[in-house]
């Protein structure tokens, strides 16, 4: 499966450990940031995997931050995609 990743610095920790165990289990991953714990802002990052998804290039998109809302509300923004905690 191809999967997107996606965090903001509250997320990125998490970010950090998942990614390799989604590759451990034979999925083609790419980050598309944050690329520390420096705050950022998170819409940046969400669309980009949202758009990453909805254009097919991903099959699904992951995104991590502190509460979920903010990204996922985000994330919908972008048509075809459906994010959700």
């Amino acid at each position: 499966m191809r999967i997107a990743l996606g965090s903001d610095h509250r997320g990125y920790e998490g970010k950090r450990h998942l990614a390799p165990l989604l590759k451990k289990w034979g999925h083609q991953v790419r980050d598309f940031g944050c690329d520390s714990i420096r705050p950022c802002d998170y819409p940046d990052y969400a669309g980009a995997v949202a758009r990453a998804v909805a254009s097919g290039e991903y099959d699904v998109g992951i995104l991590l931050d502190g509460s979920g809302i903010g990204m996922s509300i985000a994330a919908n923004k972008v048509i075809g995609v459906r994010a959700a905690l």
